[in-house]
């Protein structure tokens, strides 16, 4: 896995969160562990990370990455949404870094069984958690149209959404859409091979997994009160590639960094909001030439980070 997956904006990622020695770190999507290795390198000789990951198949291969760093490395299989607790019973509560990098990693797009990616043929599966039933088959040929549609929309921001709910909705009446091949095949004939370097298929994938995986939920769930994990001083960096969970992290990050929150022109502050963080991003950090060129999936990055005061 690790020869696979390359983790996006390394060096931007590490240089916010500044790990040292003696302190201890959460990696909310450990994926590879690219990031969880260079914080562990940075913060030796006894700086510790906790991992979450609810794909085992990452968390198999991170460990065997990462077996020389020992007992400095803590692992669970969990959604990063889930983190509180989990700190809790470790016995750890706070951390001075939390780094979440979202979306899929490489590893999970090239597993052709896993059903991520349209470039090759397998059951449309899509599932991060093995452990859960609905996939994208059973999202793709058991929602009714108007399911569809709103899925779409909303989740792959398809202009498209009422054509192609339709015609998967037509196509499944013959025959079930079994495969990655079948779905993207169908989305081609209805809208045309599109731009290059564009598939046609790509914000329908998108807004499946997002919704098999409840991707954006997960997000919205952590960042409530996600700067509670963070220890005074502490930083937090979140990567996205996609503008819905940008915006997310962007909204929710200048929320944390205001000092109040009531509604514009109001006379008093009435809220008892107190400012949380402060914006060490004014801008999303992206990828230069360098890395895109080495690592494609590293363009659509978008990089933000912040720190409790």
């Amino acid at each position: 896995m690790d020869a696979m997956h390359v983790s996006v904006l390394p060096a931007e990622a590490v240089a916010f969160l500044q790990p040292r020695a003696g302190q201890r770190y959460l990696d909310g999507t450990l994926g590879g562990g690219g990031h969880t290795e260079q914080i562990l390198m940075a913060s030796s000789p006894d700086g510790q990370v906790l991992g979450l990951d609810w794909d085992d198949m990452a968390l198999e291969a991170a460990q065997q990455r990462l077996a020389q760093f020992g007992e400095r490395l803590i692992v669970r299989r969990a959604s990063y949404a889930t983190a509180r607790p989990i700190l809790a019973e470790i016995g750890w509560g706070s951390v001075q870094g939390v780094i979440l990098d979202l979306g899929l990693s490489s590893f999970q797009l090239n597993a052709a069984e896993r059903g991520f990616s349209f470039q090759s043929t397998a059951r449309l599966d899509m599932r991060m958690d093995r452990r859960q039933t609905l996939d994208a088959y059973e999202i793709v040929n058991r929602y009714a149209s108007a399911q569809l549609e709103e899925l779409l929309r909303r989740h792959g921001e398809e202009p498209q959404a009422r054509r192609l709910a339709k015609a998967i909705v037509d196509e499944r009446a013959r025959r079930p859409i079994e495969t990655t091949t079948d779905l993207a095949q169908l989305i081609t004939r209805i809208k045309g091979r599109g731009a290059r370097g564009h598939h046609p298929a790509t914000q329908t994938f998108q807004a499946l997994r997002i919704a098999v995986n409840s991707e954006l939920q997960q997000l919205e769930t952590f960042l409530e009160d996600g700067f509670e994990l963070l220890e005074p001083s502490g930083r937090m960096v979140i990567i996205s590639f996609h503008s819905l969970e940008d915006r997310l992290v962007k909204n929710a990050f200048r929320k944390w960094s205001a000092f109040c929150i009531c509604p514009p022109r109001t006379p008093v502050c009435r809220c008892g909001w107190s400012q949380k963080t402060k914006l060490l991003t004014r801008k999303p950090v992206t990828a230069g030439d360098a890395e895109i060129r080495a690592n494609p999936r590293s363009r659509s990055a978008r990089l933000r980070a912040v720190e409790r005061v």
